[in-house]
C-alpha cells in the first residue's frame, strides 16, 4: 500500500515548512511509504526545493504561469501521485496531526470507495477571518505555536485552535468541506479531480464542491478520523483575511453547480478516538450533537 500526498501552496514561505515539519516521517505515526508533492501554484517567489528535504520522497512542481484557483494545481498533484492512496491538501498552510497518514491509508485501504476525511481547525480562539479583525496576525500566531510543543507532539495544536466554520459542528454533525480529505486514486479519476471552473482566487468553494461530489458518488463509504486533524496558519487567504465576500462564493457555487451549496447529509463511520488534549473540542462536538440529534436528516441545520 502507498500513499501519495499533494500539498498546493502559494506565497507560504512562512507556513510551509511548519506544515512539511507535520508531514515529516519523524512526526508521522506510520511505518507505511510515502510520498509528499509540494504544487507550487505560481508564486511570485518560487518555493525552495531542499524544504522537501524534510519529507520522504518529496518532490516538488510548479505552475507557472498559474491560474489564480488551487484546483488545476491539484490536479497536476493527483496526475503525478504514484501512490494507490490519494490525500490532497488544497490549502499547503495546513499543519496535521501526527496519525492522519497512518489512520487514513488504513481506512481508504479497506475498501476502493472509501472517503477519508478529517475536521479543520483554526490556530487561535476563534475563527481566523474574524480574529483578524481584532488584531489576529502572524506574529501573534507564532507566539501562540511558540506556546506549545507541537513538534514533539503534534496533538498539542488541539490546544491552541479552535473549529474552522466548515468544521463548527464537531466531529459528530455534518460538515462542510475537508481539508485533509483521502481517497483511492481511482475514485479521485472517477470525479475528475477538482472543479477547475471554480477560477477565482482561492479557488471559491472548489473543496465544498470536491467533497460533495465525493460523497453523492455511488456507495462511498464516508469515514471521519476521529482525533485527527488539519490546522490553518494565518496567510491573509481569500476565505481567512475576509477578502472575498461570503456571499460572492455561495452565489458563484450556485451559478456553477444549478443548486445552492449545503452541507452533504451523510452520516460517517468513525475510526480512532479523539486524545484527551482535544476534549473541549469533543465536548462542543457532543453538546451540538444533542441539540441537533437529527441533523443528517434534517432540512436546516
Amino acid at each position: 500500500m502507498s500513499v501519495s500526498i499533494v500539498v498546493v501552496v502559494y506565497d507560504m514561505a512562512r507556513e510551509l515548512p511548519r506544515t512539511l515539519a507535520t508531514l515529516a516521517a519523524e512526526y508521522q505515526t506510520t511505518s507505511l511509504a510515502y510520498e509528499v508533492i509540494v504544487v507550487d501554484n505560481g508564486s511570485p517567489e518560487p518555493v525552495d526545493a531542499r524544504l522537501l528535504d524534510a519529507v520522504p520522497n518529496g518532490r516538488l512542481l510548479r505552475l507557472d504561469p498559474a491560474p489564480p484557483s488551487p484546483a488545476r494545481a491539484a490536479n497536476v498533484g493527483i496526475e503525478a501521485a504514484r501512490g494507490e492512496i490519494v490525500g490532497v491538501l488544497i490549502d499547503g498552510a495546513r499543519m496535521v496531526t501526527p496519525g492522519l497518514v497512518d489512520a487514513a491509508a488504513t481506512e481508504v485501504a479497506a475498501g476502493d470507495r472509501v472517503v477519508a476525511v478529517t475536521l479543520a481547525f483554526h490556530l487561535g480562539d476563534e475563527p481566523q477571518m474574524t480574529a483578524a479583525a481584532k488584531g489576529y496576525d502572524q506574529e501573534v500566531e507564532d507566539g501562540l505555536l511558540a506556546s506549545v510543543d507541537w513538534r514533539s507532539d503534534g496533538y498539542e495544536l488541539f490546544r491552541i485552535a479552535t473549529f474552522a466554520g466548515s468544521s463548527a459542528r464537531g466531529w459528530f454533525g455534518p460538515m462542510g468541506e475537508s481539508n485533509a480529505l483521502f481517497m483511492h486514486r481511482d475514485l479521485w479519476d472517477e470525479l475528475g479531480g477538482f472543479g477547475e471552473v471554480f477560477d477565482r482566487p482561492g479557488g471559491g468553494l472548489v473543496n465544498h464542491d470536491l467533497y460533495r461530489r465525493a460523497l453523492e458518488a455511488p456507495d462511498t463509504d464516508l469515514v471521519m478520523l476521529l482525533g485527527e486533524g488539519s490546522f490553518h496558519q494565518f496567510h491573509g487567504g481569500a476565505a481567512t483575511s475576509g477578502a472575498a465576500a461570503r456571499d460572492e462564493l455561495w452565489e458563484e457555487y450556485a451559478a456553477l453547480r444549478g443548486r445552492a451549496y449545503e452541507p452533504p447529509r451523510r452520516e460517517p463511520r468513525y475510526a480512532g478516538e479523539v486524545p484527551e488534549v482535544a476534549g473541549r473540542h469533543l465536548e462542543v462536538s457532543q453538546a451540538w450533537r444533542e441539540r441537533n440529534p437529527d441533523c443528517f436528516a434534517a432540512d436546516d441545520i
